[in-house]
């Protein structure tokens, strides 16, 4: 790398015009700026480094924006000698006022030394906490692009955290960030592959690729299972061991649960009541007893209790939709979701729930995202509201109401917005005829307008 030996100059010239400029004393900007007088001497005569917090009083002496010579202090991080001391500073700072433009020129020149490639990977763990992702993003990519050749659990870090940086309401672009990141899961350090595993869990089963939900469970299951038991060997409890992000017991349930899922999407409604059974059994066999196991244990609990409710449902019991709907009242925060497997139920074995429809009307405009454990993924709920649009719209259909059609240009509408048709369209297509016979001319435009839309955005 080559080094300039010169300062940049064009700071102190500007210092240098401006006190000339206002006929000011070294003395008096001293005071307006904070700057101790000799200190503001040795940098205009070039004797020594401008520091950030140096800079920024600079800048407010002047008068003038904090981040006024970001530009300029570019080259003053490489002036003299290349200082992680001055670069790290800079690069916060500029993360805060997003000067994206300055990170950037600074990685382009330190991305060539991989002796720098651990402090900047700290720098972007600590500005990924501190939810700065933009500018984190950029120093994980400067990582990854220094450590390609590596193999590295550092790489498969900094991938790890540009999949999630990287994730948003395209479910598209989140699949492809996830295919991306897939390869290095198995390489990061064991405190984060399972909490990967989950992520990835949620990204592939919001675009239906069920086979591949099941792979991640089963992994999930297995490293989980490995890790749980081998902590708990008598033997081994003193040892030091990396933590995770959950407990180790959490992540069993949840793959139980996930297999369950997979199941019920399957159809196979037998296999996903075992698998209800398996994550129900938690207080048999965990070993931990304190308010978060008890937490954990009771919320997998509830929906045991509630999937063995909705898989007799889908399994044509009838009799359970009313113990399922007064179940789910206890939990507010539920209710939507199992409003959708309630009309869905409904509209496979032609059952009226109108009462249920009524009674719960007030959720159906309505998807929360909250959960006891945080919140939902968000692209997974945005598809389970087209998915109730779509069950709704079937159902109104099939009992020849004329909200039908409403339901149905509202789910299209909401695909178009989060840019997928992926659930909402196979509902709809085959009522086209029907909804097209409608005699409300502007119904009909509507339709036309929003297939034309979809059309264009799978061009």
């Amino acid at each position: 790398m080559v080094l300039s030996l010169e300062p940049a100059n064009s700071i102190r010239e500007q210092l240098t015009q401006f006190i000339d400029k206002n006929s000011m004393t070294l003395s008096r900007f001293s005071e307006v700026s904070g700057i101790n007088t000799g200190t503001i001497s040795r940098i205009l005569h070039g004797n020594r480094p401008i520091s950030v917090s140096q800079l920024i009083a600079i800048s407010s002496g002047m008068g003038v924006a904090a981040d006024h010579f970001f530009a300029d202090y570019v080259e003053e991080c490489f002036a003299y000698s290349v200082s992680m001391r001055r670069i790290r500073p800079f690069i916060l700072r500029s993360a805060e006022l997003n000067r994206l433009d300055c990170i950037e020129q600074i990685l382009d020149r330190l991305l060539d030394d991989l002796d720098y490639a651990t402090e900047l990977f700290e720098m972007a763990e600590q500005l990924f906490e501190q939810n700065q992702r933009s500018a984190a993003a950029l120093l994980y990519k400067s990582v990854s692009e220094a450590e390609k050749y590596q193999h590295s659990e550092r790489l498969a870090m900094c991938q790890y955290r540009l999949f999630l940086i990287g994730q948003g309401e395209n479910l598209e672009e989140n699949l492809r960030r996830a295919i991306l990141f897939e390869p290095y899961v198995d390489r990061l350090d064991e405190g984060y592959q399972l909490e990967a595993f989950k992520d990835l869990i949620h990204v592939f089963g919001s675009v239906n690729k069920w086979n591949e939900v099941k792979g991640f469970a089963d992994k999930m299951l297995q490293l989980a299972k490995i890790q749980y038991d081998t902590i708990n060997i008598s033997e081994r409890q003193n040892q030091e061991w990396k933590r995770t992000v959950r407990p180790l017991y959490f992540y069993i349930l949840y793959a139980w649960l996930i297999q369950s899922t997979v199941f019920e999407e399957q159809g196979d409604y037998t296999k996903a009541l075992e698998l209800v059974g398996l994550y129900a059994s938690g207080k048999s066999w965990v070993r931990e007893d304190d308010h978060e196991s008890r937490r954990v244990l009771k919320q997998f609990e509830e929906w045991a209790t509630a999937n063995t409710y909705l898989y007799q449902m889908l399994s044509g019991d009838m009799k359970v939709v009313k113990e399922y709907a007064n179940y789910i009242t206890q939990y507010p925060d539920e209710i939507f979701l199992a409003l959708r497997y309630i009309i869905q139920a409904a509209n496979k074995f032609n059952w009226n729930i109108d009462d249920i429809l009524e009674r719960f009307s007030d959720y159906i405009p309505s998807r929360t995202y909250k959960t006891e454990f945080g919140q939902y993924n968000s692209s997974m709920m945005d598809q389970n509201y087209a998915k109730l649009l779509g069950e709704l719209a079937i159902y109104y259909l099939n009992h020849n109401r004329d909200v039908a059609i409403s339901r149905i240009l509202e789910g299209m509408n909401f695909s178009i917005q989060k840019k997928n048709d992926l659930n909402f369209i196979k509902y709809v297509m085959a009522f086209l005829e029907k909804c097209f016979s409608s005699e409300n001319s502007e119904d009909k435009e509507k339709l036309k307008l929003l297939i034309n839309e979809m059309q264009r955005i799978n061009a």
